[in-house]
């Protein structure tokens, strides 16, 4: 009994989150109520706060959890998450491991583009969600310094910067590419964007 009451509860947190998510997107996160999330899912309001505290504290829930997730980030005391590969293809610095990380990554650019563009959107409007998102790009940032690090590639005092302009270009290009966007196909994105990092974070 006690594990399909588990289940069940697992299944409802599920239900809000899934409709939280398509509601922040189709709506937007500022108009999305709570209410409008708990009809969504087939529930109440009152069942919603019994899960999340606020609105804010379901979309901090689809970063750390869905979101790293989808992107094979993991807890780190360090960072407070890690993706291991991302730091490894930076410490190898090569053209062919940063491109090819760069390709499986954007495989998932669809799946993650709802969570991301949310995250942003969100964080325009609420200072909570801001801090939560400024930190999560601040833990990827990490992974390339930590890698750079590793390398000794490059001035130490440069090499967090250098993460800064990696990931935000990351960011931004995961947010806004389809093909033909900006006049370039995936390929050639993929060519251009593999150059510039390669510019920044690369071998020489």
């Amino acid at each position: 009994m006690a594990t399909l009451r588990a289940a069940q509860k697992e299944m409802t947190r599920k239900l809000l989150l899934d409709a939280g998510l398509d509601l922040f997107g189709s709506k937007g996160y500022a108009a999305t109520t709570v209410d409008d999330i708990a009809s969504a899912a087939g529930t109440t309001r009152v069942t919603f706060y019994a899960y999340f505290p606020s609105k804010v504290d379901l979309m901090k829930a689809l970063i750390a959890e869905r979101l790293n997730a989808a992107l094979d980030r993991l807890p780190s005391p360090e960072h407070g998450s890690t993706a291991r590969e991302l730091v490894a293809v930076v410490e190898d610095g090569s053209r062919e491991r940063i491109r090819a990380w760069l390709a499986a990554t954007s495989d998932r650019w669809d799946l993650i583009r709802p969570y991301t563009t949310t995250a942003f959107e969100a964080a325009a409007v609420d200072p909570e969600i801001r801090a939560l998102f400024d930190a999560w790009l601040d833990e990827a940032i990490g992974d390339v310094e930590e890698g750079l690090d590793r390398a000794g590639r490059f001035p130490a005092g440069t090499r967090r910067f250098r993460g800064v302009l990696a990931i935000t270009e990351l960011d931004h290009v995961a947010r806004h590419w389809k093909p033909g966007t900006w006049g370039v196909d995936r390929e050639a994105m993929l060519d251009v964007l593999t150059e510039s990092w390669l510019g920044s974070i690369g071998r020489p």
